[in-house]
């Protein structure tokens, strides 16, 4: 996916999204059973199948619910489940969602390859398939909903050039590591592909000097942080700054830091805004996060999903005016693109007046005088 341009709209009532010419994590409620049989999209069934719960706490903490919201104000009934990083069990839950007739599937896939099989047997019933964050490159979905992937890698960039300047300035080069996200992840792809077009100039300015770049099978934060300890040390324990593409792994990479003595010296990204994330940003062992308003993204694949529900493409198609290309089966899918936004430390508060975390969740107590100096409460 190549991001080529940003523009501004409004989807429904307020909803801001950002459209690219070219763009780039819950245990589900309920039991699919029955057969729904409504032409309309009043209190018609979508399901929704979400990847796994183990690396990333935005399935279970904000999509599931998020979800279940926005689909019900759509007036649709919401059965939405997760596949625990099973593949099989992905299968299976859409298997049960197909029998049962739903409407619209909305998929968040562990791998493309699933993906695309679901989507395919789905679409064969004539239902309306919707990727959701993740495309699935290869598949046949008509449309996708997520945020400008390609941008949240430069806000990550950007983060640790910003981070670099503060922590370790004039150190030239600096020495960078970088834990990237699963190869298997079109989104890990794009987020690597945003870093490179900040760092790499820097590496090949001679400004940094990139140690090693890692991509962790299945986002999983123990390998992550392993796979970190093993390029620290044999790089002499020495590291001035690390790409971390989540929030999981920013936490992993720290805790290795911390047993060298490194926390808050040296710049650590990450993304999704987790409680977890924000604490360690307001204790200062990670620099910045990405914060994606997945409110936004959930209530626009609602809004989609209600326009497909009543067989109303017209309509999906006013929604999603983006275009985002799938390298692999070499076609342009339909696209609602959001934008997130880069937060450090004295951006924290911006979260939580959202309604994105509450307070609570983040002002602990290793972090209450931070929260009290940003006037979080």
């Amino acid at each position: 996916m190549r991001s080529k341009s940003l523009a501004l709209i409004a989807v429904g009532t307020g909803l801001a999204v950002a459209m690219t010419a070219c763009g780039a994590n819950t245990s589900g409620g309920g039991t699919t059973t029955g057969t729904n049989t409504d032409s309309g999209s009043g209190g018609a069934k979508v399901g929704v199948i979400l990847p796994e719960t183990a690396t990333s706490a935005r399935w279970e903490g904000f999509d599931k619910p998020l979800l279940e919201k926005a689909l019900k104000d759509e007036g649709l009934t919401p059965d939405i489940q997760n596949a625990q990083g099973d593949v099989q069990k992905f299968s299976t839950l859409a298997d049960g969602m197909i029998n049962a007739g739903v409407k619209v599937l909305i998929i968040a896939t562990p791998n493309s390859e699933i993906g695309a099989a679901v989507a395919k047997k789905a679409e064969a019933q004539g239902i309306a398939v919707i990727d959701y964050d993740r495309l699935n490159l290869g598949g046949s979905s008509k449309y996708y909903v997520s945020f400008d992937n390609v941008k949240v890698g430069e806000l990550q960039g950007q983060g640790l050039v910003e981070g670099l300047a503060k922590l370790a300035p004039g150190k030239k080069p600096a020495e960078v590591i970088e834990i990237e996200g699963a190869p298997t992840d079109n989104n890990a792809t794009l987020f690597h592909e945003g870093q490179q077009k900040v760092l790499k100039p820097k590496y090949e300015s001679g400004d940094y000097k990139l140690v090693q770049s890692q991509p962790i099978e299945g986002w999983d934060n123990q390998k992550g942080g392993t796979t970190f300890e093993q390029i620290l040390t044999g790089n002499g324990q020495k590291v001035d700054g690390v790409v971390a593409a989540n929030d999981g792994l920013a936490g992993a990479v720290i805790t290795v830091l911390k047993k060298y003595g490194l926390n808050g010296k040296v710049p650590v990204t990450g993304q999704d805004a987790t409680p977890e994330g924000l604490q360690a940003v307001l204790r200062g062992d990670q620099y910045m996060t990405v914060f994606k308003p997945i409110a936004e993204e959930a209530q626009a694949a609602a809004k989609l999903a209600a326009a497909l529900a009543k067989g109303d493409t017209a309509a999906a198609d006013k929604l999603a005016t983006g275009v985002t290309k799938d390298t692999k089966g070499n076609r342009d899918v339909k696209s609602v693109l959001l934008t997130a936004q880069l937060i450090t430390k004295d951006k924290v508060k911006t979260v939580v007046d959202a309604g994105f975390v509450k307070a609570s969740e983040i002002c602990v107590a290793d972090t209450q005088a931070a929260c009290t100096e940003l006037g979080i409460k």
